[in-house]
């Protein structure tokens, strides 16, 4: 019977964030034409900025990579470069079969090609999260502040105020944004359940301790913040330049740019697989907020997250070949 239940709550797990991303995917491109979005991906759509975009998404894993390198020196353990690396090429695209599942699969492949600690490992990534969350937090602040007359400016020209705003609000809208939350809550259930586990492992639990508290002996703090920098920085390029590709955002600025990153980058805590349908839902609205055709900023989200999925696919690809053939090293 527990076992059932062990079972069943694992499918859920599985399950919920394919069905809801497809749900709001669904939602979002129901009655759309779909040839008219293959002509504009073969006719309109510029695809030199999207190759000129493709270094970037690779250079923020590969700094990721660097970086939770760097993290694990002070607990003793010393991965190879390329096996990080690797492995977090491999997260992410392992993340887009079961949401969340990367900061596992990385630890594991550690563990298994360079005898690394699967706790400590875990425990670092547990500290990467938290310098990320503070990093995302601090932009969002600053992007609030800086595009603030951007907000008042459109809605002094079209007359808009938030009553007007919410009463215009489809009650789809407000589903999406209600099962949303659901799935939020439904996750942070989860992660309390698994601390729990934790916190009856003593092993483990010091383990993961020590990898949070690693940051403190880091050897070189300026090159740590180098490689956090270069992450997210990379992350907005990839998606910065990814505008110059469509007409309709060229000419959006670099505000909206960051306006739209933010927001996406926080829509993707929803647990899908790669923040399909939430990332497309936030980032699809802001773009209508600066005033992009609720058509066009549709056909955007789609092209750019698809394209941008299938570069996370490749590199994953690669980087399971790669490490097919990486020989085994014990460390002590």
């Amino acid at each position: 019977m527990q076992t059932n239940m062990k079972m069943s709550s694992v499918i859920l797990k599985i399950l919920m964030p394919l069905v809801l991303g497809a749900a709001i995917l669904y939602w979002m491109y129901r009655g759309e034409n779909w040839q008219q979005i293959l002509h504009v991906m073969t006719d309109e759509m510029d695809w030199t900025w999207m190759l000129l975009s493709f270094p970037f998404g690779i250079l923020a894993q590969m700094f990721r990579g660097w970086r939770w390198r760097q993290t694990l020196e002070p607990v003793g353990e010393h991965p190879r470069t390329s096996t990080s690396i690797h492995a977090i090429f491999l997260s992410y695209a392992a993340s887009l079969l079961i949401p969340r599942v990367g900061e596992f699969t990385r630890c594991g492949v550690l563990t298994r090609c360079d005898g690394i600690s699967f706790p400590k490992a875990l425990g670092t990534v547990v500290t990467e999260r938290a310098i990320d969350s503070l990093l995302v937090m601090g932009i969002t602040a600053i992007v609030i502040l800086l595009e603030m007359s951007t907000f008042g400016t459109f809605f002094h020209k079209t007359g808009t105020n938030l009553h007007d705003i919410l009463y215009s609000f489809s009650w789809a809208g407000y589903l999406v944004v209600a099962i949303c939350g659901m799935a939020m809550l439904i996750l942070l259930h989860f992660l309390l359940h698994k601390l729990s586990i934790y916190n009856k492992v003593k092993a483990t639990l010091s383990g993961i301790w020590q990898g949070v508290i690693s940051l403190k002996d880091v050897k070189n703090i300026p090159l740590f913040i180098f490689f956090t920098v270069g992450i997210w920085l990379s992350y907005f390029l990839h998606y910065y330049l990814t505008f110059f590709c469509f007409d309709f955002t060229a000419g959006l600025g670099l505000g909206c740019a960051l306006v739209t990153f933010i927001v996406g980058s926080i829509a993707v805590i929803v647990p899908t697989p790669n923040g399909a349908g939430p990332w497309h839902f936030a980032v699809k609205t802001m773009l209508i907020l600066y005033g992009v055709a609720d058509e066009h900023a549709l056909y955007f989200v789609l092209i750019v997250h698809t394209v941008q999925t299938m570069l996370v696919v490749v590199l994953g690809i690669y980087a399971w070949l790669a490490l097919n053939f990486t020989t085994t090293r014990k460390t002590n």
